[in-house]
């Protein structure tokens, strides 16, 4: 039984891969060897999921300099390859309207143009490298589950429309949502975007991988980061039996950063459990059974929220949240509560097989927004919640700036240190408490 939990446990090299459906679309390969002797760069990075390994791309392609990654197990092991593959405009978990009050129209104007520039640049790396990783079509529905909730999802509509002047955006009726979309309990209405699209994160990840490595990246994987210290101007990073040096250092481990290197985040986010489901391929009669009439990419609304998808293969991708505490999070009655969620969204499904359960985690900031953030030549970016896909591209190419010294926009994501969680140690006993209030106050709204 798993119990990892990066909350308490020192790193996460030695763990167990996830057994992913991805997993099953995409061979990992030999990993490849340590570090075998001392060396010096420019830049280290530390870790080696979407926002390292292309960070690591846009400073060796872009700003010429001699980069290498390291990262714990292999490529493959973390976040990167454990989602559900949606690539969304979105990061953390402020809505437009939050930022707005937050931060005031200006600001989150800009924010918010941040984020659909990511989903924009992935677009982009995809296209140009001719990169096959199962993309889908474009489209992605927030879907109200009550009328409380569709009158919300109004307001953020017309305001996102008005003020951020995004005319990608839709309001889709109750109707048109069941003829057009789907047919399923609890929807009542959903506002669509055209900036997003789901795809195999596996296959994706494995792509920025070979670019990197094309780069002339030195890729190190089964490579644990074990101690950072600083020696006049230059960082020096104890990996295995070797020592790496570096003026510039990233730290790009999201949720599962080691706490024995990487102090600098150390308590500046919480990990959260995301659990995820996916069946066997449909049957057409399963399928008109589902109401689904696309492949497109849905979330709804609630507090903690379910998501889903049709895949290529007409699997039924199905996830949510899962255990507080990592060392539940193997427990039966955890993949029992997400296959009666799914049950109850698409009832028609309920003798359907899921063949494939995984969970892994996200990273949330206390201030509910990610942070990109470079101090004494050491950059991190952290609390995606769960919108790393995207965003992790759009967090990279800002990483890479910072360490070369060029200006980024002057937003709060860029310019602001993640706050610290305080009494860290405790916080699982405060996401408990959430976690109830949120089905509460799903079920009254």
């Amino acid at each position: 039984m798993s119990i990892y939990d990066p909350l308490y446990a020192p790193n996460c090299q030695g763990e167990a891969f996830a057994p992913s459906y991805w997993a099953t679309t995409a061979q990992l390969g030999m990993p490849t060897p340590p570090p075998q002797k001392d060396q010096t760069y420019d830049v280290i990075v530390i870790g080696g999921g979407f926002t390292g390994l292309l960070s690591a791309f846009y400073l060796a392609t872009q700003f010429n300099k001699k980069v290498c990654v390291v990262e714990a197990n292999q490529v493959g092991f973390g976040a990167s390859a454990r989602n559900a593959g949606f690539a969304l405009p979105s990061s953390g978990r402020l809505g437009v309207l939050q930022m707005s009050k937050k931060w005031g129209e200006g600001t989150a104007q800009q924010v918010y143009q941040e984020y659909n520039n990511a989903v924009t640049r992935v677009h982009e790396l995809i296209e140009s490298n001719q990169i096959d990783c199962d993309r889908q079509s474009n489209g992605y529905l927030k879907i109200a589950h009550s009328e409380n909730a569709l009158a919300m999802l109004k307001n953020g509509f017309e305001y996102s429309r008005k003020v951020m002047k995004d005319t990608s955006l839709s309001l889709i009726s109750k109707d048109e949502l069941r003829e057009t979309y789907i047919d399923m309990p609890d929807s009542f209405g959903a506002v669509k975007t055209e900036h997003g699209f789901g795809l195999n994160p596996l296959k994706l990840l494995l792509a920025y991988k070979k670019l990197v490595q094309q780069a002339g990246v030195d890729l190190f994987e089964q490579s644990l980061a074990q101690q950072l210290s600083k020696h006049g101007s230059v960082y020096q990073l104890k990996v295995n039996e070797t020592q790496l040096t570096a003026s510039k250092i990233i730290i790009a481990g999201n949720a599962y950063n080691s706490k024995q290197t990487d102090p600098v985040v150390d308590n500046r986010y919480l990990p959260i459990l995301s659990s995820i489901l996916v069946t066997r391929p449909l049957t057409q009669s399963e399928l008109q059974t589902t109401g689904l009439k696309t492949h497109q990419v849905m979330m709804d609304t609630r507090t903690l929220k379910y998501y889903y998808r049709l895949l290529p293969d007409n699997r039924l991708l199905f996830g949510g949240r899962g255990a507080v505490f990592g060392k539940d999070q193997d427990k039966a009655k955890y993949r029992m509560h997400l296959i009666a969620a799914l049950n109850k969204s698409f009832p028609g499904l309920s003798q359907t097989t899921c063949e494939h359960h995984w969970h892994g985690y996200i990273a949330a900031a206390l201030d509910d927004h990610p942070h990109i953030f470079c101090e004494n030549n050491i950059a991190y970016a952290i609390g995606y919640c769960g919108s790393g896909v995207a965003y992790s591209a759009q967090a990279a190419y800002r990483l890479a700036q910072m360490v070369c010294d060029q200006a980024v926009p002057d937003l709060p994501i860029y310019q602001r240190p993640a706050p610290k969680f305080p009494f860290a140690t405790l916080s699982r006993l405060g996401q408990f408490g959430f976690y109830n209030l949120a089905i509460l106050k799903d079920q009254l709204n």
